[in-house]
C-alpha cells in the first residue's frame, strides 16, 4: 500500500483546506511530520485512517459524525477528506464526509446532512477515473479486503504509535496477548477453547441428565418393588451406575412374577364362592318383594270398601253436571245482556245531568237536533279565530319595531362616541409598533457585539489560568533542569573514578598463561588490586539510568513550559491588555441592555396585531352606523300599515266574540255544548238497545232449562261445575277405577299367590353371606391387581432403564473424549506439560516470529548488542506465558524487557514495531506496506543511537518503503531534509511541505 495525495478541508484543527503530496515527501524515503504540541500532527494520521475506514484511531474514535468537524471551519464549508492509495496494484481515491449540521436553504434554523461516501478507480486503459461505490458498508468491506488488516491491525502496523509498544515490551503476558490476539486476530482458537469448554460441559450434563433419569427409574422400580428390591446408594456420573440399577431390576421382577402366581389362585377360589352367595341374596330378595306385594294388595282392597257409597255419590253428581252443562251457553248471555243494560242506563244518568234543565227530559232525537245547531255556530267562527290570531301577531310585529329601533339607537350612540376617539387611539398604537421596531433593530445590534465580548472574556479568563500555569512550570522547569545537571555531574564523576581504576577491573579477568586484553603479555607479574570507593561498571550504569531519568523529566518540563506559553500567548493576543473583571463588567452590561432590548422588541407582533384589529372595529362601526340609519327610514311606512289592518281586525273581533272574553273562549263554549249534547243522545240510545236485548235473553234462557229438565233456570245454574271442580270430580272417579283395577290384578298373579303361602324370607342373613363373600373376593382381587401393576411397572421402568443405559453408552464415551480434548487446550490436563492454552500456543509461534523479525533491526540499531528473544517459560498459575527477554551480547545474559532504559527501550520498541510490521503484513497475505508512520519517541535517544535508528530507517527504501516520522525533536529538521510542517494558529492549523530537495 502506497499513500499519494491526502486533501483535508474542515477536518480537526484544520478550518480550511489542506493538501499532502506523499508522492514527494516519500521520494526521499525518510520524511519528518513535525509542528508545536496541539497543532494537528496526529490529526493527519486520523485523517488517513478515517478516509479508509471511516473512524479515527484509539481513544479518539469517540469523536465521530459532527465532532470531527473542525471548529475553525466556516458556516457553509462541509468536512471532507480524500486519500489517493495504491493497493493490491490498483489506484483508488477514497472520499468521505461525516454527517455535518448545516443552516437551512430557505428559511431560518440549521438541518443536518447525512454522511457521504465515494470509491473510485483510475483506469489506465481509458485514462480517466470511474465511480466503483458511494455505499458506506460496501466500500468498508473493500478496502478491509484489499488491505487484508482491521482498523486495529493498520493502527498498530502503518500507524506505529511508539508508546503502545513501550508498554507492550514492559507488560505482562496477559496484556501482550491481548495486543497480539487482537493483531492476528486469534479469536478463533479462542472461540475452539470456549466451544470445547461448552460442549463438556453439554456432554456432561446429558450424561448427568440420563444417569438421574436411570435413578430415577430406579427409585421408581423400588417403590413398586418394595422390600422386594435393594437398590445401591449411587450418585449421577459414577462408574457402574447402569450395571447395578439392571441387576436390582432383574431379581425385583423375578419376585414380583412369583408373587402374582399366588394371587391368582386365591382370586379363583373367592369367585366361585362369591357367585354361590350372590345366588341365595337374589333369591330370598325376590321372595320378599311377592310376600310384601301380595300383602300391599289386600291392604288397598280393604281400604276401597270403605270409600264405596263416596264413590257412588260423585258419579251423580257428575250426571246432573253433565245435563247442566246444555244450559250453560243460554246463562252466560243472559248474564252478558244485564251487565250491559246495567252500563248503558249509568252512562245515561250522567250525560243527562250536565245537560242544561230544558233539555234533562228530551229524547234522543232533540238531542241529536241540538247538537247540530251547535256544531253549525261553531263553523261560523273560523274566520274570526284567523283575525284573532292575525291581530296577535300585529301586535308581536309592532313590538319587534319598538325594539328594533331602541337596538338601532344604542349603536348609533356607540358608535358615534367609539369613533370620536379614534385618531387618539390609532396614534398611541402606532406608537407602541414602532417603538417595539426599534428595539428590535437595537437588540440586533447588540447580539452581533455579544459572541466578540464572550470570546474576550471566556479568552481573558484562560489568560489568567495560563499566567498561572505558566509560573508554576516555569517553577518545576528549573528545578528538573538543576537536578538534571547534578544527575550529570554525578554520573560524570563517576565515569572518571571508574577509567581512574579500570586497571583493577581488567586484572581481575587475567589468568596466567593467557594474554592480556591490554598489552598482549602471558605473565601478570603485578596486576592492579581494587581500592576502597572503587567504582564498577553497575554503578556507573545506574547513575547514568540516573542522570537519563532525570534528562527526560527536564525535557517533559520544559515542553510542558512551551505549551503553557503558546497557549499563553493565544489568549492574551485574543483577550488583549484589559483586566477580566472589567471584560466581565462589560459583558454582563451588553447581556443587561440585549435583555432589555428583547424584551421590548417582544411585543412588536402584539402591537402590529392590536393596531390590526382596532382598525377593523372602526370598520366594523362606520358600517352598522350606515345601516342602523337605512333601517330607520323603513320602519316609518312599516308602523302606518300595522296601525291600519289592526282596526278593521278588531271591529270585526267584536262582533264575533259576543258576551265571551275572545273567540277563542266563544268557540270553547260552543265545542263543549255540542260535545255534551251529542254524548248525551248517544247514552239513551244504547241504553233503549240494552233493554231490549236483555228482555230477548230472558225468554231463551227459560227455554234452554225446561228441555234440560230443571224447574227453573236457577236449578240449572247450581248443578254447574267450574272448569276446576269438574276436573276434580273426574280425576277421582279415574282414580277408583284405576286403583280397583290394580288390586285385582295383583291378587289373580299365580307367582304372588303362591309366595304368600310360604315362610317369611330373611333376606338379612342372605345379605350378610353375600357381603362377606364380596370381601373376600375384592382382597383377592385387589392383591392380584397390584402383584399385576407391579410386574407391569417393573418390566415398562426395567425396559426404559436398559434402553437409557444403551443410549448413555456412547455419551460417556463422547463426554470423555471432549472433556481430555478441553482440558488439553485449556492447559489443565496432564499431557499439556507446559500448562499452555491453545491460544497461547499459537500467539507464542507469532511472538517469536515477530521477536525474529524486530532482532533485524534491533542488532542494527543496538550496534549488535541486543538481540530479543521469546520465552514460554512458565509465569503465574504454574502456565507458559508470552515472555520477551533480551539477550545482552556485552554480558551473554539474557533479562526482561522491562529492565531496558528509557532509550533502549525506545529503539527496541521501534524495532518490535517494524517487525510486528512485517509479520502481520505476511499474516494479511503479503500486502506491501510502502508508506509508514512514526510517532514520537525520539528525544529519548543520543545523538550516537539516533544516527544508528535514522540508518535503519533509511534502509527501509531497500524495499521500497518511505517512512514518515511524527516528532517535535528540533535535531531531526537538520537531519531530514523531506518535511512536512503543522503550523498553528487563531483561525486554524495549516499545512507547510518540503520535499527532499
Amino acid at each position: 500500500m502506497r499513500l499519494h495525495r491526502l486533501d483535508i478541508t474542515a477536518f480537526g484543527p484544520f478550518g480550511g483546506s489542506q493538501s499532502v503530496d506523499f508522492d514527494d515527501l516519500s521520494a526521499a524515503g525518510l520524511f519528518l511530520l513535525h509542528g508545536p504540541t496541539g497543532a494537528g500532527k496526529t490529526s493527519v494520521l486520523d485523517a488517513v485512517c478515517y478516509a479508509l475506514y471511516g473512524s479515527v484511531p484509539g481513544a479518539r474514535q469517540s469523536g465521530q459524525g459532527m465532532t470531527l468537524r473542525s471548529d475553525h471551519a466556516a458556516v457553509g464549508t462541509r468536512t471532507e477528506v480524500r486519500l489517493a492509495l495504491t493497493v493490491a496494484g490498483r489506484r483508488l481515491e477514497v472520499t468521505r464526509q461525516p454527517p455535518w449540521e448545516r443552516p437551512k436553504l430557505r428559511g431560518k434554523g440549521t438541518t443536518v446532512d447525512k454522511a457521504q461516501t465515494w470509491l473510485r478507480e483510475y483506469d489506465a486503459t481509458a485514462g480517466a477515473w470511474k465511480d466503483l461505490s458511494r455505499s458506506h458498508q460496501e466500500i468498508g468491506e473493500e478496502i478491509t479486503q484489499l488491505l487484508g488488516m482491521s482498523r486495529e491491525q493498520f493502527c498498530q502496523v502503518v500507524l506505529l504509535p511508539q508508546g503502545d509498544f513501550a508498554r507492550f515490551l514492559r507488560a505482562d503476558a496477559e496484556a501482550r496477548g491481548k495486543l497480539l490476539g487482537r493483531l492476528f486476530d486469534t479469536r478463533r482458537f479462542a472461540e475452539v477453547e470456549k466451544r470445547l469448554v461448552e460442549r463438556r460441559r453439554t456432554t456432561e450434563a446429558r450424561v448427568r441428565e440420563g444417569d438421574a433419569a436411570l435413578l430415577a427409574d430406579a427409585h421408581r422400580m423400588q417403590q413398586a418393588a418394595g422390600d422386594a428390591m435393594d437398590l445401591p446408594e449411587l450418585a449421577p456420573g459414577e462408574p457402574g451406575l447402569a450395571e447395578a440399577v439392571l441387576a436390582a431390576a432383574a431379581l425385583a421382577r423375578s419376585t414380583a412374577r412369583e408373587l402374582l402366581t399366588v394371587a391368582d389362585c386365591r382370586l379363583t377360589a373367592t369367585e366361585t364362592d362369591r357367585a354361590a352367595a350372590e345366588r341365595d341374596l337374589a333369591d330370598a330378595r325376590e321372595l320378599d318383594r311377592l310376600q310384601r306385594r301380595f300383602a300391599e294388595a289386600r291392604e288397598r282392597e280393604a281400604l276401597l270398601a270403605q270409600r264405596a257409597d263416596a264413590h257412588r255419590a260423585a258419579q251423580e253428581r257428575m250426571a246432573r253436571a253433565r245435563k247442566a252443562e246444555a244450559v250453560a251457553p243460554a246463562l252466560e248471555l243472559r248474564d252478558a245482556a244485564d251487565a250491559e243494560r246495567r252500563r248503558a242506563a249509568a252512562a245515561e244518568t250522567h250525560a243527562r245531568a250536565l245537560l242544561p234543565e230544558a233539555l234533562a227530559d228530551a229524547g234522543a232525537a232533540g238531542l241529536a237536533a241540538a247538537a247540530r245547531r251547535a256544531a253549525e255556530e261553531l263553523g261560523g267562527l273560523e274566520s274570526a279565530r284567523r283575525a284573532e290570531r292575525r291581530l296577535a301577531d300585529l301586535v308581536e310585529e309592532r313590538a319587534a319595531l319598538d325594539r328594533q329601533e331602541r337596538a338601532d339607537e344604542d349603536v348609533l350612540h356607540e358608535a358615534e362616541t367609539w369613533l370620536a376617539d379614534w385618531e387618539t387611539t390609532r396614534t398611541a398604537l402606532q406608537a407602541r409598533v414602532d417603538s417595539a421596531q426599534e428595539a428590535a433593530a437595537h437588540a440586533e445590534q447588540l447580539a452581533v457585539q455579544r459572541d466578540p465580548a464572550q470570546r474576550r472574556l471566556a479568552a481573558a479568563r484562560q489568560r489568567d489560568r495560563y499566567a498561572a500555569d505558566a509560573q508554576e512550570a516555569q517553577r518545576h522547569a528549573l528545578a528538573s533542569a538543576e537536578r538534571a545537571v547534578e544527575a550529570r555531574a554525578h554520573w560524570l564523576d563517576l565515569k572518571e573514578q571508574r577509567l581512574t581504576g579500570i586497571a583493577a577491573e581488567l586484572a581481575e579477568g587475567l589468568t596466567d598463561g593467557a594474554p592480556c586484553a591490554v598489552c598482549g603479555a602471558l605473565e601478570h607479574p603485578a596486576p592492579a588490586r581494587r581500592i576502597a570507593g572503587h567504582v564498577d561498571r553497575e554503578a556507573e550504569e545506574r547513575a547514568l539510568a540516573a542522570y537519563q531519568d532525570a534528562d527526560e523529566r527536564r525535557a517533559d518540563a520544559e515542553r510542558r513550559l512551551g505549551a503553557v506559553r503558546e497557549a499563553l500567548a493565544a489568549a492574551a493576543a485574543e483577550a488583549g491588555e484589559t483586566p477580566t473583571a472589567r471584560l466581565a463588567e462589560e459583558a454582563e452590561e451588553l447581556e443587561r441592555r440585549y435583555a432589555r432590548a428583547r424584551a421590548s422588541a417582544s411585543g412588536t407582533h402584539a402591537a402590529h396585531e392590536e393596531l390590526r384589529r382596532a382598525e377593523h372595529e372602526r370598520e366594523q362601526r362606520i358600517t352598522a352606523q350606515q345601516q342602523a340609519a337605512v333601517r330607520a327610514a323603513s320602519r316609518v311606512g312599516n308602523r302606518e300599515r300595522l296601525e291600519s289592518e289592526r282596526a278593521a281586525l278588531e271591529e270585526e273581533l267584536t262582533r264575533a266574540r259576543g258576551s265571551a272574553g275572545s273567540v277563542a273562549a266563544r268557540a270553547a263554549q260552543l265545542e263543549r255544548r255540542a260535545a255534551l249534547l251529542t254524548e248525551a243522545a248517544d247514552a239513551v240510545r244504547l241504553a233503549e238497545d240494552t233493554a231490549q236485548r236483555l228482555k230477548d235473553a230472558d225468554a231463551r234462557l227459560a227455554d234452554a232449562a225446561f228441555r234440560a229438565g230443571f224447574d227453573t233456570p236457577r236449578d240449572a245454574a247450581a248443578a254447574l261445575l267450574d272448569d276446576a271442580a269438574h276436573r276434580e270430580l273426574q280425576r277421582r272417579l279415574d282414580a277408583w277405577d284405576s286403583e280397583e283395577a290394580a288390586v285385582r290384578a295383583v291378587l289373580t298373579e299365580a307367582d304372588t299367590a303362591a309366595a304368600a303361602q310360604r315362610p317369611p324370607a330373611d333376606v338379612a342373613a342372605a345379605e350378610l353371606a353375600a357381603a362377606d363373600a364380596g370381601r373376600r373376593l375384592r382382597d383377592a382381587a385387589s392383591a392380584r391387581d397390584a402383584a399385576a401393576r407391579c410386574c407391569a411397572e417393573l418390566d415398562r421402568l426395567s425396559a426404559r432403564a436398559t434402553t437409557s443405559a444403551r443410549r448413555l453408552a456412547p455419551l460417556r464415551e463422547e463426554h470423555t473424549r471432549v472433556a481430555r480434548l478441553a482440558s488439553l487446550a485449556a492447559g489443565t490436563s496432564a499431557d499439556n506439560e507446559r500448562r499452555m492454552r491453545l491460544e497461547s500456543y499459537v500467539l507464542a509461534a507469532r511472538l517469536e516470529q515477530v521477536a525474529a523479525a524486530a532482532t533485524a533491526r534491533l542488532q542494527r540499531m543496538s550496534s549488535g548488542r541486543y538481540t530479543l528473544v521469546h520465552s514460554d517459560d512458565r509465569t503465574g498459575r504454574g502456565r507458559s506465558g508470552l515472555g520477551l527477554h533480551v539477550v545482552d551480547a556485552w554480558t551473554g545474559r539474557e533479562r526482561d524487557t522491562a529492565t531496558l532504559s528509557g532509550g533502549e527501550t525506545f529503539f527496541a520498541s521501534l524495532a518490535l514495531a517494524l517487525g510486528l510490521a512485517d509479520v502481520v503484513t505476511d499474516e494479511a497475505g503479503g500486502v506491501r506496506l510502502d508508506t509508514l508512520f512514526i510517532d514520537e519517541g525520539f528525544g529519548s535517544l543520543d545523538d550516537q543511537t539516533l544516527d544508528e535508528v535514522l540508518d535503519v530507517l533509511d534502509s527501509l527504501r531497500e524495499r521500497d518503503r518511505s517512512v514518515g516520522i511524527v516528532s517535535h525533536v528540533a535535531d531531526l529538521r537538520r537531519r531530514i531534509h523531506a518535511q512536512l510542517e503543522v503550523v498553528k494558529g487563531r483561525s486554524g492549523s495549516v499545512l507547510r511541505q518540503r520535499g527532499a530537495t
